[in-house]
């Protein structure tokens, strides 16, 4: 179809399985699931963890679902790293990790 008619969801779909493709050692992923729907999103975040194993994976993402099961996760506010560490230690730090999530929790509601 070269691209003509497929979804948001299905063009991003395609591009995490073309990155896959080659078998980097780096990925950089990029707003990779915003388009989709939680499940979808909830089943390609699954599966991606096994295939990441042993890789390198830079992932910028707003919804934060999609970065809750990262190894190190970076806060940025106006360009600077404000915060840094796993979900649960940012977490309970109830800093701006915590806030953004809350928000994102009361915008669900």
């Amino acid at each position: 179809e070269r691209g003509v008619g497929l979804s948001g969801g299905q063009i991003q779909r395609l591009c995490i399985a073309r990155s896959l493709y080659r078998d980097p050692r780096l990925l950089i992923f990029d707003e990779a699931t915003s388009a989709l729907d939680t499940q979808s999103e909830t089943n390609i975040l699954r599966n991606l963890s096994g295939v990441l194993e042993g890789r390198t994976a830079l992932v910028i993402a707003h919804r934060l679902s999609t970065i809750m099961n990262a190894d190190k996760i970076l806060v940025l506010y106006q360009g600077r790293i404000v915060e840094e560490g796993t979900h649960q230690t940012l977490f309970d730090r109830q800093g701006m990790y915590y806030q953004l999530i809350h928000k994102q929790l009361a915008a669900a509601a």
